[in-house]
């Protein structure tokens, strides 16, 4: 199996498995403007959403977060940002142009939509044009970030797909990747578990500081009796895991036997302390742990599933994983690694894990992803708490 790959060499060194343009808005009211904009240019993407006006505090620290780590995303070769107002487009373009990659904001504000529509369709033409001769360079499968979240877990799960990627990280760690997981309500019931897996002590100390911070100032404060219909899901109950401490055990396979997270992030947070595993203090929610996971940098996504989950990102390819035969039989279109053989007792867990680092080689040299493939370009904020 080689160790190299082909990708796209950005200014600031990191290696990006993808080359898009993106027009991103700064707020929930200039989608229209940034939607208008892809319309007139093919070969850009438009990432609306839905938040960005009178966000205060710590809830704004994640929207900026999430905004430039969108746009600063090694996938991403060049950035239309518009905003209504100048103030946050400014405070976001220069955070994306810390990369080195081409950005150009705009705001709507003493202009309207038809003015700003027209000059930033000509400069995302311009970006086109830049990034479509920009060519895939050999790099080495060391330099790819990757992050993973399960979703839609079972029984199967706990005993395939997510000791799958755990297999993973356990051989592509060492060799100096970097990689993301978290989750953190879903630890619940196997925390004592997590906080030794941390690297030493003081990480692991703060790793349950933050656990037990979510457990109390989010999760008890606003719980009614219990989180049985979120927590487990379902689709867990259904597939047969009863309690979320089931649910935690086999979510923590997903990092594997011999791997130890080196620190904590915080929502769409950069690592800083070099290569190694990262626990970000993330919702479970799909599209919002994707959407942070992509925004802290990574540049694909491992996601384990049991009874089929089929959310994507618009600019981080998303690996499904599943070790469930009827899901293989009735979802095959969002399979990418069907790993069913190691509950058969054909494949076994070092096996499954040379077959996802062979898909991890694959859709680094451009291979589209099922939900690539099917159009999935979830993209999803996390909001801590109201607007002003």
């Amino acid at each position: 199996m080689s160790d190299k790959i082909m990708a796209y060499r950005r200014d600031n060194g990191r290696v990006g498995v993808r080359n898009h343009v993106i027009i991103l808005p700064v707020d929930d009211i200039s989608n229209a403007a940034c939607e208008a904009v892809c319309n007139n240019i093919k070969g850009t993407m438009a990432i609306p959403h839905a938040y960005g006006r009178l966000q205060f505090g710590e809830d704004l620290d994640v929207h900026f977060r999430t905004i430039i780590g969108t746009g600063a995303n090694p996938n991403v070769a060049a950035v239309v940002v518009i905003g209504i107002e100048p103030g946050w487009t400014d405070k976001i373009v220069k955070g994306i142009e810390a990369t080195g990659k081409p950005v150009f904001g705009i705001s709507i504000e003493q202009k309207g939509d038809l003015e700003t529509i027209r000059q930033a369709s000509w400069k995302a033409k311009e970006f086109v044009h830049y990034a479509s001769e920009l060519q895939r360079e050999e790099c080495d499968m060391s330099e790819l970030w990757v992050s993973t979240k399960c979703g839609e877990s079972d029984t199967t799960t706990g005993l395939g797909s997510c000791p799958t990627v755990g297999n993973m990280y356990d051989k592509l760690l060492p060799k100096g990747i970097t990689g993301f997981f978290g989750e953190t309500s879903e630890i619940t019931g196997a925390e004592h578990i997590c906080v030794k897996k941390a690297a030493n002590e003081e990480v692991g100390q703060r790793w349950y500081k933050m656990w037990e911070a979510y457990q109390n100032d989010v999760i008890f404060a606003h719980q009614t009796d219990d989180l049985s219909d979120s927590q487990p899901t379902k689709g867990n109950i259904e597939g047969g895991l009863t309690t979320i401490e089931e649910k935690a055990l086999g979510n923590l396979e997903k990092i594997g036997r011999t791997s130890t997270y080196i620190d904590i992030l915080e929502p769409a947070e950069a690592p800083a302390k070099g290569n190694g595993l990262y626990f970000m203090d993330s919702s479970s929610a799909a599209a919002e742990c994707v959407t942070l996971m992509a925004a802290g940098g990574a540049v694909i996504h491992t996601f384990p599933t049991g009874q089929g989950n089929v959310v994507g990102n618009p600019i981080v390819p998303v690996i499904k994983i599943t070790a469930n035969p009827r899901t293989v039989r009735t979802m095959s279109e969002h399979v990418d690694v069907d790993v069913t053989g190691i509950l058969t007792r054909e494949k076994t867990i070092d096996e499954a894990g040379d077959d996802l680092i062979e898909m991890i080689r694959r859709t680094a040299n451009g291979r589209n992803t099922a939900a690539e493939a099917l159009g999935h370009r979830e993209f999803s904020m996390t909001k801590l708490y109201r607007s002003a």
